[in-house]
């Protein structure tokens, strides 16, 4: 008996190639990605290019004002603008100050609470007060404890001996270190709970060598914990400067730059250029020259922590 011929099965069918497979999944996830990108072309990149073409015109306020294109007007006005420089220079203080005092204070307060205390968990949700609370409550509620007639911190000063009434945001030489404490108090949470996180992702065994050999607490923090935390210090500082220096609405309601423009930021002053005087064309120019300094330190930023992560 013969055996039958054995039927030949179709062949599988080929999968297209990757690169055709990879153009077919980003057509078929960019109409998912639409309902996010419409938003964020309506409200960012739309008023950035507009406001990138306004600093090259000279837009006033008013209905039957007639905009036209400048050139580089605002911006060779502004090299000559010396108050918008010194706001500029007040600006830098005011960014370094905070980010290299809040780092230090955020880094005491999250090594205290890694520690094993009692109510350890109701520490750190307190520490997050400062954070939680808006910035505009934020300076209300110093401008309250500040205030140079009923204000409780200038009970205490009396309290301690001292004679007259301590106006911290109405002095001359007293106005920017006071706001510099506000918004370290300010913007500590964040960097502490992000240095408590790094310290808890730390290996416990590194402290445990550098003990048995002999080292104390001081050496320990120097030579092994912020080398292990070099990663999150350069990152959080990095980002904490680029906010600081962008600080608005902290500063405005606790000064609004005064007294004497002692604490007037590059933000501040362009916002009165704005809107006390009517210059959008000179504002926007003032905005883009600090867009393209934010976008200096985030180019240093990101290629650091590109070069890290090779």
């Amino acid at each position: 008996m013969s055996a039958a011929p054995a039927t030949a099965r179709p062949a599988p069918p080929s999968a297209p190639p990757p690169t055709r497979r990879r153009r077919r999944r980003r057509n078929e996830a960019l109409p998912l990605l639409l309902p996010a990108l419409i938003p964020v072309a309506l409200f960012n990149a739309f008023p950035l290019l507009q406001g990138i073409y306004l600093g090259f015109t000279d837009s006033r306020a008013g209905l039957d004002q007639v905009t036209h294109f400048t050139g580089v007007e605002n911006y060779q006005e502004m090299l000559d603008n010396g108050l918008f420089w010194e706001s500029f220079r007040i600006g830098l203080i005011w960014a370094f100050s905070v980010t290299i005092l809040q780092f230090v204070a955020a880094l005491g307060l999250a090594l205290l609470l890694h520690q094993d205390l009692r109510l350890r968990w109701l520490a750190r949700t307190l520490s997050l007060v400062p954070w939680a609370m808006p910035p505009v409550v934020v300076a209300i509620m110093w401008r309250l404890m500040l205030n140079p007639n009923s204000g409780p911190i200038n009970n205490w000063v009396r309290n301690l001996g001292f004679d007259g009434d301590f106006n911290l945001l109405g002095d001359f030489n007293t106005a920017l270190p006071t706001v510099i404490v506000v918004g370290v108090w300010a913007g500590m949470p964040i960097t502490t709970i992000t240095l408590l996180a790094g310290l808890q992702a730390m290996e416990t065994s590194l402290h445990e060598a550098a003990e048995v050999d002999g080292a104390g607490a001081w050496r320990r923090l120097i030579h092994v914990t912020i080398p292990s935390l070099r990663p999150v210090i350069v990152a959080v500082t990095s980002l904490n400067f680029i906010w600081n220096f962008n600080e608005f609405a902290l500063v405005y309601v606790l000064t609004k730059g005064g007294p004497g423009g002692q604490t007037m930021l590059p933000m501040l002053f362009a916002y009165n250029e704005a809107f006390r005087y009517g210059h959008y064309g000179m504002a926007a120019a003032m905005g883009n020259v600090m867009v393209l300094v934010v976008l200096t330190m985030l180019f240093f930023y990101l290629r650091n922590r590109l070069r890290e992560n090779r």
